[in-house]
């Protein structure tokens, strides 16, 4: 008002003083903000006054405009995560590859909050993640892995599959999506995807599965797998290490639940006992990496996340401490630490102090330095 603009004006002026590259758009717009003021009767001092007061907040309108924008996505997000966190669980898991968290931990994340997440079904899944009814998971729906998730099987075959569905055996599912191979079909069958709709246990649906791939073109019936051997289930650690090898995910089984008996009487504590424990006093803690990052501002210092079966752990490893550890602490994929509890304002940190390799059931990839 103060330099008459149009409203069109006006709007290049707000646009110019959230832009990222708001000082240059700044001063094409002086010579006019100038002319208009004087127009009304404000000059000099009080026209300067008003000028530089708006190229001031420009200075900092990018950032603050992206702050509010990046607040405003936090907040649904929080709000979505707590009174819908199947439907979060599910939104991230069709979003990858994405973001800071692996596929892995944000299903963790999900269970440790009351979420059921289901392994891959070949007539149950979709070709991404879905959700379903379960009156055991929290608010009634549980997660259901897509068959897209499965190693190497990809969102077209898994597409394919999904559209094809119900399958009344794996000779059918072999017959009417001949684009699967046996790798694929192996793949599927070591995620479990077979076991419910077919009433089969793994080892045998994964027996079957190397006769049925890539035999799309043989008559129905004609495989003559009558004489199948007499094969062991798997133990609930073999499920975990078939889920994290098939799909990334361990939805039943975190590794570090079948090591938890040993760490226990060693003394380690597990993520959710160290809130209770007092600040500076001297902890073991265990788990697998998730992440390992070295901020530019930290001086030197590396910060490792460890995941166990109740949460997360905050690992400070200071210059000195990752220099004598290194080969550990950089290759590892899960770590058992001796460090000094930090308990400030509600963050628990753990300041390493001595660092050597957990040997659990199977790896989970972490994302490093990123």
């Amino acid at each position: 008002d103060v330099a008459g603009f149009t409203a069109n004006e006006a709007d290049q002026l707000r646009q110019a003083m959230g832009s990222k590259r708001s000082a240059a758009r700044m001063q094409r717009l002086k010579e006019r903000l100038y002319a208009g003021m004087a127009a009304r009767g404000i000059t000099g001092a009080i026209a300067d006054e008003i000028f530089d007061k708006m190229a001031a907040f420009a200075h900092y309108g990018f950032p603050e405009s992206h702050s509010v924008s990046f607040a405003y996505l936090v907040y649904s997000s929080s709000y979505i995560k707590l009174h819908e966190p199947a439907v979060f669980c599910a939104a991230l898991l069709n979003a990858q590859p994405m973001g800071f968290w692996s596929p892995h931990t944000l299903v963790q994340d999900a269970r440790r909050h009351g979420v059921v997440v289901h392994t891959p079904d070949i007539n149950a899944s979709a070709d991404i993640a879905t959700l379903e009814s379960c009156a055991d998971s929290f608010g009634g729906l549980a997660v259901r892995l897509g068959i897209g998730s499965v190693r190497g099987v990809g969102a077209e075959v898994a597409r394919l599959v999904s559209e094809g569905r119900p399958y009344e055996s794996l000779e059918d599912l072999a017959r009417r999506v001949p684009q699967l191979s046996r790798k694929q079909m192996e793949a599927m069958a070591t995620a479990g995807a077979f076991t419910n709709s077919f009433g089969d246990d793994r080892r045998h649906t994964l027996w079957e599965a190397g006769a049925h791939g890539n035999n799309g073109e043989h008559l129905q019936g004609m495989l003559g797998l009558n004489s199948r051997p007499t094969l062991p289930g798997m133990e609930p650690i073999e499920e975990a290490i078939a889920d994290l090898w098939a799909t990334g995910i361990s939805p039943d089984g975190h590794p570090t639940v079948f090591l938890r008996e040993q760490l226990a009487a060693k003394g380690v504590r597990t993520a959710d006992e160290l809130a209770h424990v007092p600040h500076k006093d001297r902890v073991m803690v265990a788990g697998v990496v998730t992440h390992r990052q070295r901020p530019m501002t930290a001086k030197g210092a590396t910060f490792i996340s460890l995941e166990d079966e109740t949460g997360l752990i905050n690992v400070v490893c200071s210059k000195g401490c990752w220099a004598r550890y290194r080969a550990v602490a950089r290759d590892a994929s899960a770590l058992l630490i001796r460090g000094r509890v930090e308990s400030a304002n509600g963050a628990i940190n753990v300041l390493a102090e001595h660092i050597s390799p957990l040997f659990t059931p199977a790896a989970v990839p972490s994302r490093d330095f990123r």
